[in-house]
């Protein structure tokens, strides 16, 4: 059986940017991702601003080092040290309320950030969402601007011509608007499978990121690394806290090869199998749990080999998995997390 492997690849690295004193060096850092500021009318993509000046009294506390995410992309594909606790901020979809009242706090705060950009509703100038000009003015302000697709589709739910064709209609846009290509992608949803995942790579992306809980870390995949959503009812600074202080779990050989479950041909719920990298200790405490909060019972299936398979079928859109395991360190655990798209 096909696995997944997890890839490490060489990139030039950008300058440093740090928001605490020096710290132990690590491969690894913790990404944020948000939608809306301010925006109380959509609790699901929204953080209200008083949850969100309490992320950033916490990521301004000395415990952190902020850095900006192409930083961080450079020095876990490269090998080069991270500090810990590192982390990067984000926010999908290009909501105008990004320009209005988050990035005004980031900025008075000294702290990097990466705006993932849907161009159709940009271009189609759709309320509530920035401009072109805009855009043009958080990139001049020193924004890291990322791609999110054109029409903001589930690219699994498409055919590998019409996912290319909106992936290349968004790089000619940017190539258009801000007279260069993004390097980053992010996921519409969240959602990949292996045809959307080798379309991004295939495109010289160096990087692509999903919605799902975890640490990303030096011998992750790339191109579906994780970052812990962040919204109204799950927003509180304990757990941006809770979230920052994780440390990854690394595995490999995760099976099956694709996240992608497609009713009468791959199984629901599907069994995840996946191997524990030497030297992970206290596993015997693993924990894990569906999207929905259903607990799975791990399997042993060879050494530091496990096996999980959730106690109900998947819903559509999506589920996920996360799995944890107790640190050494006090007060920290190692977190893994995926998720998989559903289609009927």
């Amino acid at each position: 059986m096909k696995t997944l492997k997890f890839t490490l690849s060489a990139m030039g690295l950008a300058a440093a940017l740090a928001c605490a004193t020096p710290a132990a060096s690590a491969d690894h850092a913790g990404i944020l991702m948000y939608h809306r500021f301010g925006e109380n009318t959509v609790p699901s993509t929204n953080i209200r601003l008083e949850q969100f000046d309490a992320h950033i009294a916490e990521l301004t506390s000395g415990k952190y080092h902020v850095l900006p995410l192409p930083e961080i992309v450079a020095k876990l594909k490269s090998g080069q040290p991270l500090p810990d606790r590192a982390v990067a901020i984000t926010a999908d979809d290009a909501y105008v309320s990004v320009l209005t009242e988050g990035w005004p706090r980031l900025k008075k705060a000294g702290l990097p950030f990466t705006l993932f950009v849907a161009t159709e509703p940009v271009t189609s100038k759709l309320r509530g969402y920035l401009t072109w000009d805009q855009i043009r003015q958080l990139k001049s302000e020193g924004v890291t601007i990322g791609a999110h697709s054109h029409r903001h589709p589930s690219l699994p739910g498409l055919s590998a011509e019409k996912a290319r064709e909106d992936l290349e209609t968004s790089m000619k846009l940017f190539e258009q608007e801000l007279g260069e290509k993004p390097t980053l992608f992010a996921y519409p949803f969240g959602e990949w499978d292996s045809m959307s995942l080798k379309l991004v790579r295939d495109m010289g992306y160096a990087a692509a990121f999903g919605q799902h809980s975890g640490i990303a870390h030096a011998q992750h995949d790339m191109f579906w690394l994780p970052r812990f959503p962040m919204n109204e009812s799950f927003g509180t600074v304990e757990r941006v806290r809770q979230s920052l202080n994780a440390l990854p779990l690394p595995v490999s050989d995760v099976e099956p090869a694709d996240v992608l479950v497609k009713a009468g041909r791959t199984a629901n719920p599907p069994t995840l199998r996946f191997t524990v990298a030497p030297g992970i200790e206290r596993l015997n405490q693993m924990v894990c749990y569906t999207g929905q909060g259903k607990p799975i019972q791990p399997k042993v299936i060879a050494e530091r080999r496990y096996e999980l398979t959730p106690p109900e079928a998947f819903l559509p859109p999506r589920d996920r998995i996360s799995c944890t395991v107790p640190s050494a360190e006090q007060g920290r655990f190692r977190w893994f997390g995926i998720q998989f798209t559903v289609v009927k």
